[in-house]
């Protein structure tokens, strides 16, 4: 299977590390322009950078996904400029430091915080996209679910599993409510993927027993890695995938 994405404009989320930046950098490997996003600026320009001693174009733009006026101007703002947004991916989330607690202890701080970096934001984000794509009648939303969204969280954090879970159900919908546009709507929940900071702590607070329970769990008996799921998400942004929406992919080695 060839994919290219050529003349294609891609907004990618969470892509100042980990594997919102591998999904930037193999979407502009692959010809699209990329505008990538994220709260972390100095790490974003580091992104985009990457992309560009590699000889690709992304664009770097703070963005906060939680303001859901910065979200729709950044919209605005990359039709005006490219005339197109073809693909939108939803990486932006986390436990944002967070650990797992007692339920008793969970402050309504703390819940609404993960709720509105994963949930929300993916819904302001899809929201802000979708004029661009129905006037097009194509586009391709991917989300960064999780495997906690599916099952239950490693961490032991409610907020997270249960935001996780409520993207997959934001796909289901907007995949039928976009559909007759075009438009392609779908996720991936990944497994345990060393990436970034966080998942650094918590590999590394598992202690030698825990991560040798958690490999043995796993059906290939070895952790993911990044490209593991880009792969997974280059397809559902690709024309290849136009049948294909509503679904959920779980990235997981087998479990």
């Amino acid at each position: 299977m060839h994919i290219r994405f050529d003349d294609r404009t891609a907004i990618v989320t969470g892509a100042a590390h980990g594997l919102g930046r591998a999904i930037a950098l193999e979407l502009a490997a692959l010809g699209a322009h990329v505008v990538a996003c994220d709260v972390l600026a100095d790490e974003l320009r580091e992104t985009a950078a990457l992309a560009a001693g590699a000889g690709h174009r992304v664009d770097a733009r703070t963005l906060d996904v939680t303001d859901r006026e910065a979200v729709h101007a950044l919209a605005r703002e990359t039709l005006a400029a490219c005339g197109r947004i073809d693909v939108l991916v939803n990486d932006a989330g986390g436990v944002l430091g967070q650990t797992g607690r007692a339920l008793e202890e969970i402050s309504e701080a703390d819940w609404r915080a993960i709720f509105a970096v994963n949930l929300d934001g993916a819904f302001y984000c899809s929201q802000a996209v979708a004029p661009a794509m129905k006037a097009a009648r194509y586009g391709r939303i991917v989300t960064i679910s999780s495997g906690a969204g599916l099952g239950v969280s490693l961490t032991g954090i409610q907020a997270y599993a249960s935001a996780k879970a409520g993207q997959i159900g934001l796909t289901r919908q907007l995949a039928h409510e976009l559909g007759p546009w075009g438009i392609t709507v779908n996720a991936v929940a990944p497994g345990f993927v060393r990436s970034n900071a966080n998942t650094e702590r918590q590999w590394h607070a598992m202690g030698g027993q825990g991560q040798q329970r958690l490999v043995e769990n796993i059906a290939l008996r070895r952790l993911g890695t990044p490209a593991d799921i880009v792969a997974g998400v280059v397809f559902f942004a690709s024309e290849q995938a136009g049948w294909t929406t509503g679904q959920t992919l779980a990235i997981d080695g087998g479990r």
